[in-house]
């Protein structure tokens, strides 16, 4: 907290700060209020004068109503007495004021914080953002959403001073002490009229942690760091400690000089690493690739990339936007990982080389695989992403069998191929008894576990024909089959112990049904194992698997 100047010194007019301060709000004797501790006690307000509250809840409305218009592409019914021609009539103040506050309130839970982010642009006029801060500070009962639209107008003003530079203008008063920012004296006039208790010493703690947090962000360089630093959610949780006190003019003028800065070097880190992800996409899509990567188990294509649109995702509210831009930053450490082979720049001016010599090239020089160690190297972060893709897979299959024609649904349309079921399969993607604790849900259950891991398995080795010339994108999916290795053996020998226990039982059909769809699987894990690593049965199993 920013230590305050002699009240007396302001009292006599030789203040130093006062004379700094060169904006249009004018200094007035509520300042020494202020700094007296008098101005912000409980009791009468400076100012009550109903008509001028009245102006501040009428430019509130009028700016809310623009808002939804917009939003519904039409007019707003607005309730009868609470037309403009109806304000500036003679009708009783009081019973305006009512009615007033009423429709504000209906108002306020249709604007979100998101909204008015948004609708405040460079265009916007600064006495709006005055009035709006007026509103939610003279409010009697505070919601969630009220601070954040009162932390988005107080930013504003802040990042849009009336005269450019005004902000950074102090000095020292004449005892030596640091006196108030001119921001903070400019928030005190705006805030004049307003009834608010002295910040209690807990609070003025608190805002003695933002200047730390402010320094921690300008020394991050990452939009990942920033991400995983927690000071999003520390700095959330310090303004919610604060209560009432964050509508007091020396806690907003200590919070948004650092959103000011926290929101530039957010901007900045974000925007450097889309960059970095639309030239890495325009790099692969040359070279025929598609697809960048797989973050949260879905799979990021080019076209992904190509309509990202970063200055809409900035304007969305932070809480509601954060997954997106974690998953933005999860992309780009991706891409970090594995970087894409980039072409000379010489060569890529040169002429196209002759269609024949294209189909006589070798794949590109890859790393020797080492498909061992590569198994016991699989993280169970891996394991996690592949389940994920294996419920989608699950989910697919049985949405299509269940709908299909029943003389067709034992063929699945999949992106590279047919997949093929067999009737038990297909049976068991119909069931209704997956719950039951019984040897024929058993058997299905091993059963759509089988047909998926086969029918990822199947499109891994796809994508990794086809991305033979691009080493970065034949690892990514060279990565995705050996984590499917580590799942289907587990899944076979989940099988194995399920075949035992129907054997057992005298259930030899089951045994052979779950037999058929084990060995689908282990043809195409031989195939995988084969191709990774270059081994020359490799052609020879797909043939006898295709």
């Amino acid at each position: 907290m920013r230590i305050r100047v002699n009240p007396w010194l302001i009292l006599t007019g030789f203040c130093e700060p006062i004379r700094s301060y060169q904006g249009n709000y004018p200094v007035i004797p509520s300042l020494w209020q202020y700094y007296c501790g008098t101005g912000f006690t409980e009791g009468k307000l400076l100012a009550e004068d109903p008509k001028w509250e009245l102006a501040i809840l009428a430019t509130v409305q009028g700016f809310y109503e623009k808002l939804l218009q917009e939003a519904v592409d039409g007019e707003v019914p607005v309730p009868a007495g609470l037309e403009t021609v109806s304000l500036q009539g003679d009708s009783d103040v009081g019973e305006m004021l009512g009615a007033m506050r009423r429709w504000l309130r209906l108002l306020d839970m249709a604007i979100s914080p998101a909204m008015l982010r948004r609708a405040f642009t460079e265009q916007t006029d600064p006495e709006i953002a005055e009035a709006m801060l007026r509103y939610f500070v003279r409010k009697k009962d505070h919601a969630d959403s009220d601070r954040d639209k009162t932390d988005i107008v107080s930013t504003f003003l802040y990042r849009h001073p009336r005269v450019p530079g005004q902000w950074e203008q102090r000095g020292y008063g004449l005892d030596g002490s640091l006196p108030l920012s001119p921001f903070e004296i400019a928030l005190i006039e705006i805030l004049a009229d307003s009834d608010l208790p002295p910040l209690p010493e807990e609070h003025i703690q608190v805002l003695r942690r933002f200047d730390p947090l402010e320094e921690q962000v300008l020394r991050i360089r990452d939009l990942n760091a920033l991400l995983e630093s927690g000071i999003i959610q520390t700095v959330r949780q310090l303004k919610q400690t604060l209560e009432d006190s964050f509508y007091h003019p020396g806690v907003l003028a200590t919070i948004a000089p650092y959103n000011a800065t926290f929101g530039s070097k957010f901007d900045e880190l974000f925007r450097a690493a889309t960059k970095e992800i639309k030239e890495f996409a325009g790099d692969l899509e040359d070279q025929g690739g598609t697809i960048l990567g797989s973050v949260d188990g879905v799979d990021v294509t080019v076209d992904h990339v190509k309509a990202m649109d970063e200055e809409r995702l900035l304007k969305l509210d932070y809480g509601q936007a954060l997954d997106k831009f974690r998953r933005v930053s999860k992309l780009k450490q991706t891409l970090e990982q594995k970087p894409p082979v980039k072409r000379d720049p010489k060569q890529a001016r040169s002429a196209p080389a002759p269609k024949r010599a294209a189909k006589a090239a070798s794949p590109a020089a890859r790393p020797p695989f080492n498909l061992k160690a590569m198994r016991k190297a699989v993280t169970p972060q891996q394991v996690a992403a592949e389940e994920t893709k294996l419920l989608k897979v699950e989910e697919s299959v049985r949405i299509f069998v269940r709908v299909a024609n029943p003389r067709f649904r034992q063929v699945v349309p999949m992106r590279f191929f047919n997949l093929t079921l067999t009737p038990a399969e297909a049976d068991a993607y119909c069931a209704d008894y997956l719950e039951e604790k019984s040897l024929r849900a058993g058997v299905a259950r091993v059963l759509l576990r089988l047909v998926a891991v086969t029918a990822r398995l199947i499109t891994e080795l796809e994508e990794l024909k086809r991305a033979n010339n691009s080493p970065s994108l034949w690892k990514l999916h060279a990565d995705s089959l050996v984590t499917l290795l580590e799942i289907a053996t587990k899944a076979t020998e989940n099988s194995e112990r399920v075949c035992t226990l129907a054997s057992q039982r005298g259930h030899r059909q089951q045994v052979e049904e779950i037999q058929t769809s084990l060995k689908k699987l282990q043809d195409y894990s031989g195939i995988a194992a084969a191709t990774m690593t270059g081994s020359v049965e490799a052609k020879s199993a797909a043939a006898g698997a295709s």
